[in-house]
């Protein structure tokens, strides 16, 4: 009861300390005649001047340097990985989705201990088939959202509440069974060979602010300290962290081809695809869905959602460090379109749209435009073509033939099945070669 009744206090002074930090943070910009002045960091100069002039400058000099500074600055710096993977199959049905598909759940040891933190990964995948590529990705709601199939074990773990979809007292109940199934359309991905491989986010860490209490942090503290350092990681480099650990179990299957998996996130979860992307190359593929500011959103802009903004509302997402850019975006030695090209050459996705305002449409866009050269310098095609557009294509319009795909589609802050098919024809071009 004393834990419970501490764990209300902490959430409750966290929302009242954020409710009065909002209240200073200026209205969000939306018209692009008051976006500040700015200069994007070129990147091909490194930050004492020198000239990136070759691929190999790129990969053992610019890269690495622009790597550091969004571990140091933004994301924080992670931990190395555990040195083995501990797994155990939870459940198994061998005709799920109509029989088209396998479906399992595996629990994977994150952390030792007297609780050892385990995350639970579902997969479904062909049935029949081995070695299939993969989209992996972390979801808001539990595993049992994605699917109303009852054989999903419901996740017991906290919840952000939304009593409309039964999520109450921060817990899932019955009624939450399915609820994010339009994001996750499992038959459609099965049906065009792939496997989808998902965990719930809160199972590596909870998505507020507790000073990182619970979850995966402090498994790493060292001896003696209690809280993270300035440059330590916060929830979307811990994230982004446990994506790299499900890669380390698909790499034990023969389910899976752990040599073909893109990593996919929606919002705060495209941030850490990106991230998790950027800084596992293992990823075959990354894809980042509306994923605004601290994602494929260029931060000088500040158009929607703004460091300051971010940083106040959820100041458990990036390390303490990332507050000394509050109003302050110019002073950053990095800017989202670098994050893009640190991904390069792997093929990257970016999509937006329209009406999503909030994360900026068109700053994810100037991310991928602008992340083009570093592509074409490794030897790609970029954004498609001998010369890439310089707009935002039209509105459902997919860039999807080059190694780096966009699209703004119709509608709002979601993820659905016009995104998902841009998604699988372009891992068709790339991870079914």
């Amino acid at each position: 009861m004393r834990r419970c009744l501490s764990h209300f206090f902490t959430i409750t002074l966290s929302i009242w300390t954020a409710g009065n930090l909002l209240a200073q943070v200026p209205k969000p910009i939306y018209n692009e005649a008051k976006i500040p002045p700015h200069e994007l960091p070129d990147p091909f100069v490194q930050f004492d001047g020198t000239p990136v002039k070759t691929a190999t400058d790129w990969r053992t000099k610019r890269r690495p340097e622009i790597m550091e500074a969004f571990a140091r600055e933004m994301y924080g710096r992670s931990p190395k990985a555990p040195s083995h993977v501990t797994s155990k199959l939870v459940n198994r049905d061998k005709n799920a989705l109509g029989g088209k598909a396998v479906r399992e759940e595996i629990d994977i040891t994150l952390a030792d201990g007297e609780s050892p933190l385990t995350m639970r990964i579902l997969i479904f995948r062909p049935k029949g088939k081995e070695n299939v590529p993969a989209f992996l990705t972390l979801n808001f709601g539990g595993n049992h959202s994605v699917s109303s199939d009852p054989g999903i074990s419901l996740n017991k773990n906290w919840m952000r509440n939304r009593s409309d979809r039964g999520y109450v007292d921060n817990k899932a109940t019955e009624k939450t069974r399915g609820t994010a199934a339009s994001r996750w359309p499992a038959e459609m991905i099965v049906d065009r060979g792939y496997a989808l491989a998902t965990i719930y986010y809160g199972d590596i860490d909870p998505d507020f602010d507790d000073g990182f209490k619970n979850g995966i942090h402090a498994y790493h503290y060292d001896k003696g300290q209690e809280k993270l350092r300035p440059d330590q990681w916060g929830s979307i480099a811990a994230w982004a962290w446990g994506l790299s650990r499900a890669l380390d179990f698909l790499e034990t299957t023969k389910s899976v081809d752990a040599s073909r998996v893109a990593v996919f996130g929606h919002s705060r979860l495209g941030k850490t695809s990106l991230w998790a992307g950027a800084s596992d190359d293992r990823f075959a593929l990354v894809i980042s869905n509306d994923s605004g500011c601290g994602g494929a959103a260029l931060n000088r802009r500040r158009i929607g959602e703004s460091v300051t903004r971010i940083n106040t509302s959820f100041p458990h997402w990036f390390c303490d460090n990332f507050v000394k850019y509050n109003h302050n975006e110019n002073a950053l030695p990095v800017d989202q379109h670098l994050l893009i090209a640190a991904i390069a050459p792997r093929p990257v996705y970016i999509a937006s749209a329209i009406e999503d305002q909030w994360a900026d449409p068109k700053g994810e866009f100037l991310s991928a435009r602008n992340a083009d050269p570093v592509y074409r310098l490794l030897g790609t095609d970029g954004l498609g073509g001998k010369k890439p557009q310089d707009e935002s294509p039209a509105v459902d319009h997919a860039l999807k033939t080059g190694t780096i795909g966009y699209h703004v589609r119709t509608g709002k802050h979601d993820v659905t099945d016009y995104d998902w098919t841009q998604y699988m024809d372009f891992a068709d071009r790339h991870l079914k070669k």
